[in-house]
């Protein structure tokens, strides 16, 4: 019975929700939005009591290439290497609504202007759910980084908060982005590389087994969703050329039979907007979701930058006392040397600088 009770509680400890927003001195939420063509506007409202702040509350305008800046300076800060980075929100993307309405302005001169109405708003609709989906996502980014006791103290955050014209910030060029590629290469590697290394700690080795089962599991749920909504789309599209179909052989049937398939499709146009707003609430508020968690997850599975470098340490270590208990120790004992010089070296430069500097430790040698 204890273990029972003692196992319900660790699973009510885990779900417990978190409040972004239930600290009063830095309050963020985005009011309004423009979208303008392939751009967003946000118009961010920030009230706060902190000092460092010039005003108590004020607004500023900000793009979406905005909050991207905002989340590769932070990513690229030394001082928070090891803390999970909130993912940045994905580019606002209107194509679905705005190609849907296009074809329905094509169609329209083969439709009553009830039926045109009455797409036109069900489009509308599914472009304001979109709309707000997208200034969600971007809001709840600045409200975790906010909630953070580190972020909120940065100084680009800051910046991004408070100053009061256009950022103007320059995307990424041919040369950095390739610069990012080689990282994330390399990155992938060592991850390949110790992946057969065990974790001495046991409480990393628990955290590390729990990350890759959740992130496996939450790939999967998404994949899933994704093949769901689609189908869900599809049978909206058979509907709809059945009931197109229904009312062109009832518009040359003269007969009694043209009442019963012109109710026929009305019944099938009417199961085509239930599929149709079916698989728009599906993508919204579950697809759209799921891809939320593995975007945060995958910011989770990457923070752990100097773990990385301390299970190559681990393995270098591992592959010396391999090559001291070998008979031929001495066509491996300046490997062996070398090694721990380096694993001994890179202790005293943990121990005097931190874990932010690994990277320049081990590159440099």
């Amino acid at each position: 019975m204890t273990s029972i009770s003692e196992d319900s509680d660790k699973e009510k400890v885990r779900s417990v929700s978190v409040d972004l927003n239930n600290d009063a001195s830095l309050v963020i939420d985005i009011p309004d939005a423009l979208c303008e063509r392939d751009k967003v506007k946000f118009t961010i409202h920030i009230k706060t009591t902190l000092s460092s702040f010039q005003k108590s509350e004020f607004s500023v305008p900000r793009q979406h290439e905005d909050f991207i800046w905002l989340h590769d300076t932070i990513v690229e800060t030394e001082e928070y290497a090891g803390l999970i980075i909130p993912p940045a929100p994905p580019k606002p993307d209107f194509e679905g609504p705005r190609e849907k309405m296009h074809k329905l302005g094509e169609g329209e001169s083969s439709m009553t202007k009830e039926e045109y109405a009455k797409m036109k708003q069900e489009l509308e609709a599914e472009y304001l759910a979109v709309f707000k989906k997208t200034v969600q996502v971007h809001e709840v980014f600045l409200q975790r980084l906010s909630s953070h006791p580190m972020f909120r103290k940065d100084r680009n955050f800051q910046i991004f908060l408070e100053y009061d014209q256009d950022l103007t910030v320059r995307r990424k060029n041919a040369k950095e982005m390739f610069g990012g590629f080689f990282k994330n290469m390399v990155k992938s590697a060592d991850e390949v590389l110790i992946s057969g290394v065990k974790e001495v700690d046991e409480f990393f080795e628990q955290e590390k087994i729990f990350l890759l089962d959740y992130s496996s599991k939450i790939k999967d749920a998404t994949a899933k969703a994704e093949k769901m909504t689609r189908s869900h789309k599809n049978v909206a599209d058979d509907y709809n050329h059945i009931s197109g179909a229904m009312n062109s052989i009832a518009a040359d049937n003269n007969t009694a039979f043209k009442k019963h398939l012109e109710k026929c499709a009305e019944v099938f146009e009417k199961l085509r907007k239930l599929e149709d707003r079916v698989a728009s609430d599906q993508e919204l508020k579950l697809t759209e979701l799921l891809r939320y968690y593995t975007r945060d997850i995958q910011a989770a599975k990457v923070t752990p930058s100097c773990l990385c470098y301390f299970s190559c340490v681990t393995l270098h270590w591992l592959h010396t006392l391999d090559c001291i208990v070998q008979p031929n120790v001495l066509d491996c004992m300046f490997y062996s040397y070398f090694q721990i010089g380096v694993i001994v070296e890179w202790k005293i430069h943990v121990f005097s600088h931190g874990f932010t500097s690994c990277l320049d430790f081990f590159t440099s040698q």
